[in-house]
């Protein structure tokens, strides 16, 4: 599978489609960019280092 940019813009057009959303053009925008300010989490998030040896709890309590 070839490395392709992940297109924000297109994602969101795809996924208002696939849910039948009609997302209008004065809202786009501003979509797009919440849904760039999310990756940028969560590639801080999936980039982070763990150690191997941990494991995942069955039952988050804080």
């Amino acid at each position: 599978m070839g490395s392709q940019e992940f297109d924000v813009g297109e994602y969101v057009d795809q996924m208002a489609l696939l849910l039948d959303l009609q997302l209008r053009d004065e809202y786009r925008d501003g979509v797009v960019a919440n849904f760039e300010r999310i990756r940028a989490i969560a590639n801080l998030v999936n980039e982070f280092p763990l150690a191997g040896e941990i494991e995942a709890a069955f039952i988050f309590e804080p």
